[in-house]
């Protein structure tokens, strides 16, 4: 790879010159694949700071880490768009969490409508769900986050994990009835819920 013009260097290629403090070639990693990260982390977080914000995050941690790229695991895409996932879920959970507290502390406040058990029960579910989430293998969990949270296909989910279709879509199958038994078990949902048909 040329120093002045790493262009016409491969992805992986670019990732070892950023492991040598390189800029240029974390600006050529930026030229190719910003877009795409850009995209995502807008489409999950609906907020174009907000999506910003995460892209300059995964970047700048490819900067520091580039060591944790492994080009026999996928591609660079897919890589980046997997940290940009994970990142932004992370902020529309934190979001998310936000919101609840103060929708219970104004539950709280209006006691004429205030249903304690109603709540208890939202929450148990919630944590469940979170629990059972939990239990899943990486594998599973990526892909179902990726499918049910970010509303991709399983194409979709598959390029961006840089695994073939039918992997990707026996994982969410898996993981699908692996939350529904987890569920049930827990007695949180007396059949898994719709949003567990496989």
């Amino acid at each position: 790879m040329s120093a002045e013009d790493p262009r016409g260097a491969s992805d992986a290629q670019l990732v070892v010159a950023v492991g040598r403090f390189h800029q240029a070639a974390l600006a050529e990693i930026y030229r190719r694949h910003a877009g795409a990260t850009f995209g995502l982390a807008l489409r999950i977080l609906n907020s174009r700071v907000l999506a910003e914000d995460v892209v300059q995050e995964v970047f700048l941690r490819l900067w520091n880490q580039p060591e944790k790229f492994d080009p026999e695991r996928g591609s660079l895409r897919a890589f980046l768009l997997a940290q940009t996932h994970g990142r932004s879920v992370d902020l529309v959970r934190a979001e998310s969490s936000r919101r609840t507290r103060e929708e219970k502390d104004a539950r709280r406040r209006t006691t004429e409508s205030y249903d304690l058990e109603r709540e208890v029960e939202q929450l148990t579910l919630g944590e469940n769900v979170r629990a059972a989430l939990a239990e899943l293998q990486e594998s599973e969990r990526a892909a179902i986050e990726l499918a049910y949270f970010g509303g991709h296909s399983y194409r979709e989910v598959a390029e961006m994990l840089g695994q073939p279709e039918g992997t990707v879509k026996s994982r969410i199958r898996a993981g699908l009835a692996h939350l529904r038994t987890s569920l049930v078990t827990s007695g949180a949902a007396g059949d898994g819920g719709p949003w567990l048909e496989s």
